[in-house]
């Protein structure tokens, strides 16, 4: 689009590029019909997912490259291309051939979050609006860094959760608002995931297979002998990647408790699990009970791998526990269970089920963010509700990592008396990788 590709000339200058934006916008969003270039970091199972979504909008979208590290990622992502009759894009192993390409206006980031906050910002730097999968950061410090970074640049920044635009989670939060269940004690928020796979024990291998920039994958994480059990998919298992189901669905549903109960961050936080159903080599536990104190109730998260069967007789969900009754919401709908009075029923019984297709939350979310690219007005899941949600699941991990009921001085990014969890605030990069400051 024609506003926004006039503004890639600029690579790296931050002033030039501050410059150059304001401009722009002083002339205005582009039209409608204009074409959003698109630069993707990361073809995996979730990237091509996500360059899927994005041709959902096919009339302003293009693609002119993508970068994986490994050559397999590639290959696939290109076959889907040929199969849709597209332009096959440039393929990169380096992400920051993405960012130095002048015919870039977007980028998609959906690489393995140890590497979300310094693509972010290299992104900001380099003048582009990202699209980026949750968590937001493997950090609280990294996601700190983002919400610096896109506030001193200007840039969008929209976090792939699509629940934030789903019609039922959006009515549901509503009626949570509305004040209808009475006084809110407790709020819960679980998965339980029968389809979860255990890794295994793979050993080290001498090199990683043919095609892949290992070194590349790393980038700011400790270097470690390859191992299929850690790459691909199976990194959000192991803590210099991801941060286990706490932070990968965790995020999801921990968004929507925090959005029905206004809440910004908890008082205190503890937090017990482990490898309790896998005898593999994934670090992160596959059972977890965290619980957060937010002063006048009380929010619980659960996991559980390899089982189906969870609270509420629901794989995943939200219950917000009031005293006129209980509204349960999952991705299938919404309920209310009311109590009652006199034997009759406090509030009106609700059993709202949901034929909407999953993929249309995905396609509202992108949708949005690419509104968002024109009229620089914030998107729905914009970067300081996605450090939010983000930084209340790494204090969930903090808590069960150190052993101890936390609490969190959220002004100064700081542990209370725990320098074991304040020394996991920011991670120290491998070098010759630096997050640069704001």
């Amino acid at each position: 689009m024609s506003s926004i590709t006039r503004r890639t000339f600029i690579n790296t200058s931050l002033a030039a590029g501050s410059a150059v934006m304001t401009a722009r916008v002083a002339r205005g969003a582009p039209g409608a019909n204009e074409r959003v270039r698109l630069g993707v970091i990361g073809t995996g199972g979730q990237g091509r997912h996500d360059i899927m979504t994005f041709y959902k909008h096919d009339d302003t979208i293009e693609t002119p490259i993508i970068c994986d590290v490994d050559d397999a990622m590639i290959a696939a992502t290109m076959k889907w291309f040929e199969s849709k009759g597209k332009p096959r894009p440039e393929a990169v192993k380096d992400f920051r051939g993405v960012l130095d390409r002048k015919d870039v206006d977007v980028v998609l980031i959906a690489t393995p979050d140890h590497w979300h906050a310094l693509q972010t910002i290299m992104a900001c730097q380099a003048g582009k609006d990202i699209y980026c999968e949750k968590p937001l950061a493997n950090s609280i410090g990294e996601g700190q860094a983002m919400v610096d970074w896109i506030k001193k640049t200007g840039r969008i920044l929209q976090m792939g959760t699509q629940w934030r635009l789903s019609n039922h989670f959006g009515d549901a939060v509503k009626y949570v608002q509305s004040g209808q269940l009475g006084k809110i004690r407790l709020v819960r928020a679980w998965c339980a995931l029968a389809w979860f796979r255990n890794v295994g024990k793979p050993q080290d291998e001498p090199a990683p297979p043919p095609g892949v920039d290992y070194d590349m994958w790393l980038g700011p994480a400790p270097k470690r002998p390859f191992n299929r059990g850690r790459f691909h998919f199976s990194f959000r298992w192991y803590w210099d990647y991801a941060g286990g189901l706490m932070t990968d669905w965790g995020v999801h549903l921990l968004n929507i408790a925090l959005w029905a109960m206004n809440a910004d961050f908890p008082k205190r936080v503890a937090s017990t699990g482990g490898k309790y159903a896998f005898d593999d080599h994934a670090e992160t536990p596959d059972t977890q009970q965290t619980l957060y104190d937010f002063g006048d109730y009380g929010l619980i998260w659960e996991h559980q791998a390899g089982t189906g069967h969870g609270a509420e007789g629901r794989e995943h969900g939200v219950a917000f526990y009031g005293l006129n009754g209980t509204l349960v919401v999952d991705a299938g709908g919404w309920e209310i269970f009311p109590e009652k009075a006199d034997g009759k029923d406090k509030i009106e019984r609700v059993n709202k089920k949901i034929a909407e297709d999953p993929e249309a939350c995905r396609v509202r979310l992108v949708g949005d963010f690419l509104e968002c690219c024109r009229t620089r007005k914030q998107p729905a899941e914009d970067v300081a509700l996605g450090h939010r949600v983000t930084t209340v699941a790494h204090l969930g991990n903090l808590a069960l990592r150190t052993g101890r009921s936390i609490e969190y001085d959220a002004a100064n990014m700081k542990v209370i008396g725990n320098d074991e969890a304040n020394a996991m605030i920011m991670p120290e990069y491998r070098k010759p990788w630096s997050l640069p400051k704001a």
